[in-house]
């Protein structure tokens, strides 16, 4: 028998993989329940749908933060434990020959909000939080307050593509525009890069040639509301276990890379 398992969900928009997770809920295909809904965005449809359901929401306004630092930077603004050395050290977003003002920008602006985040959550403890559409990276700094337990991650996302393919904000858009002849969707982990976190599961559809972007997101957003709920339950079940694998190239060079292992 699966644990009932408390999920958090940040979303940024129409909130549609949330209501699929809390139906999922609802009708016993995850065992467990939403206990907040947080979002960046105050015009997020997803969160009077999270009301709807008697789920207590919240937002933290990133757009409103960024424009206060951009206009008078302030370090007393700053999380007391903020090391920005170290989470500029760590981050995979920029290239190592970014731009560092825009970088330190980058995290100073999500240190905050994350900081602001991390305290809404405070009232609601949760052993998962699921990103249902939240259109905002997460730093080191706010994945290390979440993941205490480096063996157990507990930061979920789901993604319009077929990972490692088309990582970013435009997974179907970008799969349609490349003339792919199938779609999909992933769901894993998150790690410090964008969308570079271990594999849980994937599903794919096909497109025909008379599609149009419309019908492939269409399609793949069915797919997303199948397959999230089955990745949540499988957590549920304690049946995901993250693992490092070492694999031999041809050349005889060896790498390594962490995988979701599904446990039967």
């Amino acid at each position: 028998m699966a644990s009932s398992v408390r999920i958090g969900a940040l979303i940024s928009g129409s909130g549609t993989n949330l209501e699929a997770i809390i139906e999922a809920c609802e009708k016993d295909r995850i065992n467990g329940q939403v206990v907040f809904a947080g979002s960046d965005n105050p015009e997020a449809e997803g969160i009077e749908k999270s009301a709807r359901h008697g789920i207590p929401a919240f937002v933290v306004n990133y757009r409103h933060i960024i424009s206060d630092w951009r206009q008078t930077p302030d370090d007393r603004k700053l999380p007391g434990d903020f090391d920005l050395a170290d989470i500029r050290s760590r981050q995979s977003f920029f290239a190592s020959d970014a731009d560092p003002e825009k970088l330190d920008r980058f995290l100073c602006t999500r240190a905050i909000a994350e900081a602001a985040l991390l305290e809404k959550m405070k009232p609601y403890p949760f052993d998962l939080l699921v990103l249902a559409g939240f259109m905002r990276n997460l730093s080191p700094y706010f994945i290390d307050r979440v993941n205490t337990d480096p063996k157990n991650p507990r930061i979920m996302n789901i993604h319009p593509a077929l990972l490692p393919a088309f990582a970013g904000t435009d997974g179907y858009g970008d799969t349609f525009r490349y003339g792919c002849k199938v779609g999909g969707c992933t769901v894993h982990f998150i790690d410090y890069g964008e969308d570079t976190g271990p594999i849980i599961g994937q599903r794919c559809f096909t497109i025909h040639e008379t599609d149009t972007l419309e019908d492939v997101k269409k399609r793949g957003l069915a797919e997303e509301w199948q397959l999230y709920p089955e990745a949540i339950q499988l957590f549920a079940q304690d049946r995901l276990r993250v693992v490092n694998t070492t694999h031999t190239l041809p050349n005889g060079r060896m790498y390594q890379r962490r995988v979701v292992k599904i446990i039967q």
